[in-house]
């Protein structure tokens, strides 16, 4: 039964339709782990125990009488401290939110439960998901697989850490400048961005509507393309016969390379010699409106989110991390014709991008140019904290801005991902494009 902690989902999926797996003997396992795990309570808000046994007891009754209804049914999967679930306290690992508990669950909640999925419980997060890091001392800041004295990665913070120590078989976090994608890359993990607009954010606590998104962190491609499917309703991408053969790729050259580090440039060139060895046709390429476009980032983020929260953040100020609060404060001194131009200048370098990238299959990029950032030196060094989460979330709001989806895969070096982009709902080319890029990585 230990082996099913480390199993993907979508093999679990599978040993439940063989009848080799019971799924209420797959919740009790989980269980078991979460509860006995050292570092339960700085992955997990809280375990929905009762939640998961009626759960996993209806996916029992429905595989004995052949009337599952997904390959995830069945499947224990964690969720974002975002995200509603009813009865259940919902807070964004914020303290200003303490005590909100929503009276039904958010719609990709309420679709993954409807498709047979197990809500294993909530799980830690960025303070209102305003960082790239990971970091939060309000609430909790969870472990990073790779290095005991690092952050995770964020805001997807717990999300990352219930799948990487194998306390979830999936998890499902948000992505507004990188947070499903920075995580997963600094645990080793498949972590999708969809579209924004593609996944209901009827429920979810919002940041930034303008590009937050929903997503999943998973163990293996095929997970992320069943997990798509499961928290909107629909069918999963076609994977079979994905292959690299023929496939053309951007490389992109600006902005994502600049300052960054050792490792992470030598993982991504090591993945750029894997794809190009199955068969992928690798093409240099600038896009020098992306430059101007993250000259944006400042007025569109932070006139945004203190918009949505500024009544409730200035009724409470002292109860935020600091860079937190200034983070969201930067965002008064921006006018609303200043936003207005800013949104109308990046629908102009949306433009530029499309028609740039036209010709490829999908544009590639280190996921991040950092490795984890130290979490105690974050913490006393605002210098360090600034730096170091402005480079974490540079190259993932590459696809925010141009409103791309974005696949981060693991590559042979720990904690560094490869980030592959694709025009906006393309979801299912980009999982085949990812499913191939997988095989040839591992």
């Amino acid at each position: 039964m230990q082996d099913w902690l480390t199993m993907t989902a979508s093999d679990l999926g599978r040993g439940i339709a063989a009848g080799e797996i019971d799924p209420v003997a797959l919740a009790e396992c989980y269980l078991e782990a979460i509860d006995a795990h050292p570092h339960r309570d700085r992955i997990y808000t809280c375990v929905t125990h009762d939640r998961v046994r009626a759960e996993a007891e209806a996916a029992r009754r429905r595989a004995q009488s052949g009337q599952r209804l997904s390959q995830l049914d069945g499947v224990p999967i964690s969720w974002k401290d975002l995200v509603d679930s009813a009865g259940v306290a919902t807070e964004s690992g914020s303290a200003l939110l303490k005590g909100r508990v929503p009276d039904q669950d958010g719609v990709v909640l309420a679709n993954a439960t409807a498709t047979g999925s197990v809500c294993l419980g909530k799980t830690h997060m960025s303070e209102l998901a305003f960082s790239g890091l990971g970091l939060n001392p309000i609430t909790a800041t969870p472990p990073c697989v790779n290095v005991e004295a690092a952050v995770p990665g964020g805001s997807s913070s717990g999300a990352a850490a219930s799948v990487a120590f194998n306390l979830a078989a999936s998890a499902v976090g948000s992505d507004t400048g990188g947070s499903v994608r920075i995580p997963a890359a600094w645990n080793d993990l498949v972590g999708l961005k969809t579209t924004s607009g593609r996944l209901s954010l009827e429920g979810v606590v919002p940041l930034c509507l303008k590009f937050d998104t929903i997503g999943p962190l998973t163990r293996s491609v095929e997970d992320a393309a069943q997990m798509l499917a499961l928290l909107e309703g629909g069918r999963p991408a076609d994977l079979r016969g994905a292959t690299l053969q023929g496939r053309r790729f951007a490389v992109l050259q600006n902005v994502v390379m600049d300052d960054i580090r050792d490792a992470p440039s030598k993982a991504f060139h090591g993945a750029l010699q894997a794809l190009s060895k199955a068969g992928a046709q690798l093409v240099p390429l600038e896009v020098p409106e992306l430059t101007d476009a993250m000259a944006l980032s400042g007025v569109l983020y932070t006139t945004e989110a203190y918009g949505l929260w500024r009544d409730v953040i200035e009724a409470r100020p002292d109860a935020m991390f600091p860079e937190i609060l200034e983070r969201f404060r930067q965002g008064k001194s921006f006018s609303g014709p200043d936003y207005v131009a800013a949104c109308a200048r990046l629908e102009a370098c949306r433009a530029a991008w499309d028609a740039a990238t036209a010709g490829f299959d999908a544009v590639l990029a280190p996921t991040a140019p950092i490795l984890p950032p130290d979490r105690e030196r974050l913490l006393c060094d605002r210098d360090y904290y600034i730096t170091e989460n402005l480079l974490a979330l540079r190259n993932t709001r590459v696809g925010n801005l141009m409103g791309l989806c974005s696949l981060t895969l693991p590559t042979r070096t720990p904690s560094c991902g490869l980030m592959i982009m694709a025009p906006p709902n393309q979801e299912e080319a980009l999982l085949r494009v990812g499913a191939a890029a997988e095989a040839a990585l591992t």
